[in-house]
């Protein structure tokens, strides 16, 4: 059938793959870092507080004393080539281009800061991505990551007169894959070490308690990766939560407490695994790996470890590939 000439042009049909994370300032400075947190705490899925109550604080408070402190621990752990997060999230996408065939574009976006969800699916689009998979990067579901970066892209849809097929990847923090490789990037973590740790801490992102009670699985979830992992690896492993923010109750254990009473308890060498994390960022680097390392010390702790995340080391590529090929099954066509 001919097209008359005056028809728009079509692009070839084609399958996107749209790795999300969380996201990260365009800068270490504090300007660029006020922009995000004005973002992301603005967000009523992270905080589920009336904005008539919780917007006078952000603006009037936190915004105008946060952004300096928070830019200075960026600062400690930004690249040459930007923010951890947005580097690693960059370099997992790369890696899998390719790897689906020729008809499947892969791409990534953030929730907050840049590249952003409605940018990167407005180029989908345009490229003739007629079916797009979402691919949240978080191993354990949470309302406040996976949930607010699908509804941004459901947002995005809302507007298209003409909408892609969608479909979400469901989280993982039980597939025997993600598990394997999380055993195999923490043993071969642990084997460059000078030391055997007698602890490891699995740090998790912590939430509010509130979360829980409200339906949200993520404890639960991160509590299996935790439990799955110990035995896959032959030994007990110690779950605690990071990044507490504001007055209210968070889960517990919390990390830092936890790094601060083990010298106490005898426990003299650590290792601590982010497994909550698909790339490494601000929390991992500069709250674990920097002022987790000083907590533990100054409790007369002598030897201490951060283990990476899988981010885009030949096992974590090998992870997202498997995962994203069994969510494109039924929509790849045979070659």
């Amino acid at each position: 059938m001919t097209m008359p000439p005056d028809h728009p042009p079509i692009p070839k049909p084609r399958i996107g793959v749209l790795l999300m994370n969380l996201g990260t300032p365009d800068a270490p400075d504090a300007k660029s870092v006020k922009r995000y947190l004005g973002q992301f705490l603005s967000d009523k899925r992270v905080i589920e507080i009336p904005s008539l109550l919780w917007q006078p604080i952000l603006r009037g408070v936190i915004l105008n004393v946060r952004p300096k402190k928070s830019a200075h621990a960026y600062a400690q752990v930004w690249r040459e080539d930007g923010s951890p997060l947005q580097a690693i999230t960059t370099a997992q996408s790369q890696a899998l281009k390719g790897r689906f065939g020729p008809d499947v574009l892969v791409d990534h976006a953030m929730r907050y800061g840049n590249p952003s969800i409605p940018d990167r699916l407005a180029a989908m689009k345009a490229a003739g991505c007629e079916r797009i998979l979402l691919a949240p990067l978080y191993p354990q579901y949470c309302a406040a990551t996976t949930a607010t970066a699908n509804d941004q892209a459901f947002a995005v849809l809302a507007g298209m007169r003409w909408q892609p097929a969608l479909r979400t990847m469901p989280p993982y923090h039980d597939d025997p894959d993600y598990i394997a490789a999380l055993q195999t990037s923490i043993e071969a973590g642990l084997a460059t070490l000078d030391f055997e740790p007698e602890r490891i801490i699995a740090s998790f992102h912590g939430m509010p308690k509130r979360t829980l009670a409200l339906g949200d699985p993520y404890h639960c979830q991160c509590q299996k990766t935790a439990r799955l992992l110990a035995e896959a690896m032959g030994r007990p492993i110690t779950i605690a939560f990071q990044s507490r923010f504001g007055p209210a109750k968070w889960l517990e254990p919390a990390t830092d407490l936890t790094l601060a009473a083990l010298p106490a308890q005898g426990v003299r060498s650590v290792a601590v695994v982010a497994p909550g994390f698909s790339a490494d960022c601000l929390e991992t680097l500069e709250e674990m790996a920097i002022r987790g390392r000083e907590t533990f010390e100054e409790a007369g702790g002598e030897r201490f470890a951060y283990l990476p995340c899988l981010n885009d080391s030949a096992v974590g590529v090998a992870l997202l590939e498997k995962l994203v090929a069994r969510e494109l099954e039924g929509w790849m066509r045979p070659a």
